[in-house]
């Protein structure tokens, strides 16, 4: 039940990550980034790791476009 969980705050995470990669979105990133920590933390309660592991995708790719876009952009 967790694993479903985590899979769907990570796609809401990711849905909210793909318009902030866009220039001057990328504050957006800032929004994503809580809301990929509690998808990790759904997954780690699960006994899979699909869950967990696409949210932590989601969390390296707005992490990355943070800083690239030097944490505001």
């Amino acid at each position: 039940m967790f694993n479903i969980l985590s899979i769907l705050v990570g796609l809401v995470a990711l849905i909210l990550a793909i318009p902030s990669t866009i220039p001057l979105l990328g504050w957006g990133n800032w929004i994503v980034l809580p809301i990929a920590l509690i998808g990790v933390g759904f997954g780690a309660l699960s006994s899979s790791n699909g869950g967990r592991n696409f949210c932590l995708v989601v969390f390296v790719i707005a992490i990355i476009r943070l800083w690239l876009g030097g944490g505001i952009i």
